[in-house]
């Protein structure tokens, strides 16, 4: 590894993050920060950005209270830097939350670069770019890593974390680590695909939804109840994968694929469905498996009629339950 990729300080040590772009996704962060107990110094090139950002901190400050704050945890704790030089001067970690333009994150990253300390991560929060589209530009791409978290970013504790053919494997696994320290749940991606994981199932959902309205198919209303009364319920305590695999009863995923594989064929979306061959099916149900952790699928029908049921209570949608 080379001395500017090195990480300079372990995932645990780390209590000075800098924050570029303070719009939705970067103000998120540094209200996801703040509530861990760092402290941020932030940066925005909009005249009028520390006063939204500080507006932005202030609302989200009774979510974070309820989701339970680091010791020490405090607005009071962000600085709003008037440069971006200023802001990562003494940074342990970097987040930049630019807008999604190609020419613009490749700029900014190399200004990063060049402006952050050795051995200091810099991730973004992209929604779709590949890191090896962004960081071209960069005199030392091996530490920019893919840091893509999901609105809001201080209460959804998804981020995935990817780099890029120039990025140094150590940058992925200390990102991965420090992400988890601060309280997020992570995703490390093996290989680079844009739009990454959650973007893309989000994005095949929705498209299918914009077809069946302009097909007359559905009304929003529809669409919107289907989830939210039906899969959603489900994919809030288990995701598609382990929900399909109880569609197969005590056979469990195989059987899912044996009794309804064939309906791959159905048009049922515009997607086109892969091949369901061998080393498909061998990885989904293997794959299952491993998700299952050793749960039995009594054991995860159980978990799931629990979760369903309080997901249901804390929303109101029980008899005599009412959303706190």
């Amino acid at each position: 590894m080379t001395e500017t990729s090195t990480p300079a300080t372990s995932p645990a040590d780390v209590r000075r993050v800098a924050c570029v772009g303070a719009g939705v996704i970067g103000g998120g962060w540094v209200a996801h920060f703040l509530g861990r107990g760092y402290e941020v110094t932030a940066w925005d090139p909009a005249p009028d950005a520390e006063a939204r950002l500080r507006r932005l901190v202030d609302a989200a400050w009774p979510a974070l209270e309820q989701l339970g704050l680091a010791p020490g945890a405090s607005p009071d704790r962000l600085t709003v830097s008037a440069t971006l030089e200023e802001a990562v001067a003494e940074a342990q970690f970097v987040q930049e939350s630019a807008p999604e333009k190609l020419d613009l994150k490749r700029e900014l990253l190399a200004r990063l670069d060049a402006a952050t300390p050795p051995g200091v991560v810099i991730a973004s929060s992209t929604s779709g770019y590949p890191m090896t589209d962004m960081q071209t530009e960069a005199l030392s791409p091996g530490r920019l890593v893919v840091g893509h978290p999901f609105n809001p970013p201080y209460l959804i504790p998804l981020v995935e974390v990817a780099g890029g053919e120039r990025t140094d494997p150590e940058a992925v696994r200390w990102a991965a680590r420090f992400y988890e320290v601060a309280g997020k749940s992570v995703i490390t991606m093996d290989r680079e695909v844009p739009g990454f994981i959650a973007n893309r199932l989000q994005e095949a959902l929705w498209r299918e939804a914009l077809h069946m309205v302009a097909g007359g198919e559905a009304t929003v209303r529809d669409i919107d109840l289907s989830i939210t009364e039906g899969p959603g319920l489900r994919w809030a305590i288990m995701g598609p994968m382990l929900t399909f695999a109880l569609a197969g009863g005590e056979g469990g995923m195989a059987h899912m694929l044996d009794h309804f594989g064939p309906s791959l064929k159905s048009p049922w979306t515009r997607l086109e469905a892969p091949e369901l061959d061998k080393a498909l099916y061998d990885a989904v149900v293997s794959g299952c498996d491993d998700a299952a952790d050793g749960r039995t699928i009594a054991d995860l029908v159980a978990e799931r009629d629990r979760g369903v049921i309080a997901v249901l209570r804390a929303t109101g949608r029980l008899p005599g339950s009412g959303a706190e």
